[in-house]
């Protein structure tokens, strides 16, 4: 063989395992897209308490279906912002419950608008009940704010009026959700009287700050029967703790 056929014959072996890679890369790509696999699928055993966050992008949800999932906790979207109300919230804030899912509910952040009329908003919607898992804020970004986000001293202000508004109203202190961008902004070694919910569908969350997470959304990939809404997939999330702790969780009560 000839060096210039050598040389060929290495190319088209170079070229051949590219392109190999190149379609296991595509094809696993496509898997964790669709769900097939997930990055992070914490055991029962390691965290066995597991719930739901959803929303009306999961349309009218069957929770009878949902609940047969070893499903633990819903968090239900309410509000967002000053003006919006889920068009879903009353139907699965009333019907969760029925199927022994404990319940929550959890209001969108928006910096566009002043925190007295969001809380507002989230007060004029949410009746509680004995039983409710506290009140979440989700801090996130959205449009603009993705490559713009806010000053801190700007969200320091806006969302302590709303903590303390929901907090006096509801005699439970807010659970703040947050992606790692939004954590790492807004909350890292601060508000540490309240309990987070960190987003991470890639990794297991380690909080820069040292901190422990209280729930944790490992995923937004997930499928199960149950509902019908325009988005097929619906976000996943575990209490970090036992079944006994989660028991013991605080929750609203009539009486406080």
């Amino acid at each position: 063989m000839t060096d210039t056929l050598r040389i060929k014959k290495i190319k088209s072996i170079i070229i051949l395992i590219f392109a190999i890679i190149s379609c296991c890369f595509i094809l696993i790509a496509g898997l964790i897209y669709n769900g097939i696999i997930l990055m992070n699928n914490p055991s029962s055993e390691s965290h066995p308490v597991r719930g739901i966050d959803v929303s009306t992008y999961q349309g009218e949800i069957k929770w009878e279906i949902l609940a047969a999932n070893d499903i633990s906790f819903a968090f239900i979207k309410a509000t967002e912002g000053s003006s919006l109300i889920d068009p879903h919230f009353t139907f699965n804030f009333e019907e969760a419950p029925k199927c022994g899912i404990a319940v929550g509910a959890y209001h969108f952040f928006s910096y566009d608008s002043p925190a007295e009329t969001q809380a507002k908003l989230f007060i004029d919607t949410v009746s509680p009940f004995d039983g409710m898992l506290p009140p979440v804020i989700d801090l996130e970004f959205y449009g603009i704010y993705e490559k713009e986000p806010p000053s801190r001293e700007y969200v320091d202000k806006e969302l302590g009026i709303m903590l303390d508004m929901i907090e006096n109203h509801y005699g439970l202190k807010p659970i703040i959700y947050a992606t790692e961008k939004s954590y790492e902004l807004y909350l890292s070694n601060a508000y540490s009287e309240y309990d987070i919910w960190i987003r991470d569908v890639y990794f297991p969350p380690i909080l820069s700050d040292g901190r422990e997470w209280t729930f944790w959304q490992y995923t937004n990939r997930e499928r199960f029967g149950g509902y019908n809404g325009k988005e097929k997939y619906i976000d996943v999330n575990v209490f970090n703790g036992s079944a006994e702790d989660f028991k013991n969780y605080p929750k609203y009560l009539s009486y406080n």
